[in-house]
């Protein structure tokens, strides 16, 4: 009977401490729980769209293809018939793109200007300035073509001289008509860039020869399969020639065009970019006829157009030859419509996808002026 009162303390003492055991493990499991979920979300957020891709990469497409489609240098990206990813390539960085520039710069006058096929589209009257600033951009070495003070371009002979020998004089031209000025046009490219997802790239000039204008492959794929739906545009870039009032024959510099399946669309290079080509190929692929649009950027090689085009022709090729039937890196399309950074090898011989014996006739005499 002595030991009953002190039986019932013990047992309360008991049950106290196991509640305030109890609520001490919940409180350590929800401190943990928030923990795991502010370090999750600093991570997402900290982790680029591209890192997650390039960490995908090495654990998915590298492993089922062992001889992997992308080129051993710069970076690459491709689309296909049907799909609505892109399968983005390694080393995913903004770097300047050069020319690429200028596919953005057609979509963005097509968008404002629309033009049915078979259609010229308004003329566009050049002035004495566009004359001063084309023998300016000739000075610099900038690819051109000859314009003359009173010459009018139609809206489409325009967009030729833009797309097929690369003209940075009638880049600013059509900026300059479109939007007013040249920096109200740029601001208009990166808004479409943001709503195309493009979220690593930035444009400071309309025709890409300021090296500040940055992107990666896999962001100039989207601009590049969205100018490719209209019709207009891709039937200029599948053309391999264009007659212009005062230029007379110009030719487009994309020499695979008609050959391997290539149906289009845009190359560039300088020393900061080095090569670099948008392109779609037809290929078939497991009986299927199949279309590959496709970017690759920073190409090394003393031509650097030739190199351009023949790591987005080995690319293809392999593509072809390997179809990708297991999970790789991927990114999805959206709905929705730097610095410099000089290429140190962009004058070393290119040693990685060389043209193949039969394509030399085809890339091998390709001008090298920055376009």
């Amino acid at each position: 009977m002595t030991y009953s009162k002190p039986a019932r303390t013990t047992t309360r003492r008991i049950r106290i401490r196991r509640i305030r055991v109890a609520g001490l493990l919940v409180a350590i499991a929800a401190i943990a729980a928030l923990g795991y979920r502010f370090l999750a979300s600093s991570s997402s957020t900290a982790a680029s769209p591209i890192h997650v891709l390039r960490s995908e990469h090495r654990g998915a497409l590298g492993e089922a293809l062992p001889s992997t489609v992308w080129p051993a240098d710069g970076q690459a990206a491709f689309v296909q018939t049907g799909q609505s990813q892109v399968h983005a390539g390694p080393n995913q960085h903004a770097a300047a793109i050069a020319s690429l520039a200028k596919v953005m710069t057609a979509y963005l006058v097509l968008r404002d200007h629309p033009l049915r096929l078979g259609q010229d589209g308004p003329t566009i009257t050049l002035t004495d300035a566009d004359v001063a600033g084309t023998d300016r951009r000739r000075g610099q070495q900038e690819s051109v073509v000859s314009i003359a003070a009173g010459e009018q371009l139609t809206e489409r002979q325009a967009l030729q001289a833009l797309l097929l020998p690369s003209a940075n004089n009638i880049a600013a031209v059509l900026a300059r008509w479109d939007a007013g000025s040249a920096d109200r046009f740029v601001a208009r490219m990166n808004g479409i860039a943001r709503s195309l997802g493009m979220t690593h790239t930035r444009y400071t000039d309309p025709s890409g020869y300021d090296d500040a204008t940055v992107s990666t492959a896999a962001d100039q794929v989207r601009i590049v399969d969205r100018a490719m739906r209209l019709p207009v545009f891709a039937s200029i870039v599948a053309t391999p020639s264009a007659t212009l009032p005062v230029a007379g024959t110009v030719h487009n510099t994309n020499t695979l065009l008609g050959h391997d399946g290539f149906v289009g669309v845009k190359t560039g290079s300088d020393d900061a970019a080095g090569g670099c080509f948008a392109f779609r190929a037809i290929r078939w692929i497991d009986g299927k006829r199949t279309t590959i649009t496709g970017v690759v950027l920073g190409q090394p090689g003393h031509n650097q157009i030739a190199a351009g085009l023949a790591a987005a022709d080995a690319m293809v090729d392999r593509i072809a030859g390997q179809p990708l039937t297991s999970p790789s890196s991927t990114e999805t399309f959206p709905d929705l419509p730097a610095t410099r950074s000089p290429n140190a090898s962009a004058h070393r011989p290119c040693t990685s996808w060389a043209p193949r014996r039969r394509e030399r006739s085809i890339i091998g005499s390709i001008p090298t002026a920055r376009c």
